[in-house]
């Protein structure tokens, strides 16, 4: 996943000490873009925003526009959401009540929605 943000310090703050992600790599002025990418070394996937230097984002929030990070160890899960909390980051209801049943929504500084479910994939 890539967007845009105008927030760039502050998101990468969000999924680094909230969500416990890595910084795998970051990049200056790259023909007028700067950019960092997230995620964990030994996940198949990573994260990645970037911001246009002299730009604004056009980038919007939708509240049914998700992240939903499974996690189906109820221990995984609780110090997924602790970890945000003690971030400082406050749940909010989600916009499809589904998400509530077993897990919590949190919007990134973006105003970006993840939602962090305590379930497992369904195989």
């Amino acid at each position: 996943m890539a967007r845009s943000t105008n927030r760039m310090e502050e998101v990468t703050a969000f999924y680094v000490q909230g969500l416990g992600f890595e910084k795998l790599a970051a990049f200056e002025d790259h023909q007028g873009f700067d950019g960092v990418v997230l995620g964990s070394s030994q996940a198949p996937y990573h994260l990645e925003f970037t911001r246009h230097r002299g730009h604004a984002s056009c980038a919007r929030p939708d509240p049914e526009t998700l992240l939903v990070f499974y996690l189906p160890g109820e221990a995984d899960w609780r110090a997924a959401v602790a970890r945000l909390r003690a971030f400082g980051a406050a749940s909010v209801p989600s916009y499809n009540p589904y998400w509530d049943v077993s897990g919590l929504t949190f919007e990134d500084p973006d105003g970006f929605r993840i939602v962090l479910q305590n379930a497992a994939w369904p195989a």
